[in-house]
């Protein structure tokens, strides 16, 4: 069993930057594409970014391309979420989680282990 924590969540003007962590235990982390969802209260969990196991194919919802970016280091089973211009829209609490398959899902259904979540707050 795998186990995700989240961190680097918090709060920031329009505009700028946070880089969420994704630190992982357990099983090799390198064995699963892995992704990034955010949920804001009342809205289901949707897809921010996936990226493949080895870390050389990423994907992105529309809305965050050019600002996001995804990555691993498989060496300290950590994933990252760099998000620059960040917009109020972007408010939510962002949760990491692994695929249970194919690369390129952008469903909840298809992930696994999820950590507890960061909040990140985008003040205009």
């Amino acid at each position: 069993q795998v186990q995700l924590v989240e961190s680097g969540g918090g709060l920031v003007q329009a505009g700028g930057s946070l880089r969420l962590s994704c630190a992982a235990s357990g099983r090799p982390f390198s064995s699963s594409t892995m992704g990034w969802f955010r949920q804001t209260p009342g809205n289901e969990r949707e897809f921010v970014a996936g990226i493949s196991r080895s870390g050389n194919n990423t994907y992105y919802r529309d809305s965050v391309k050019g600002r996001f970016t995804i990555s691993r280091d498989n060496a300290k089973n950590t994933a990252y979420l760099q998000m620059r211009s960040l917009i109020p829209e972007d408010t939510a609490i962002y949760y990491c989680a692994l695929s249970k398959g194919w690369y390129g899902s952008i469903s909840p259904r298809d992930f696994h282990s999820w950590g507890q979540g960061t909040q990140v707050t985008v003040s205009s």
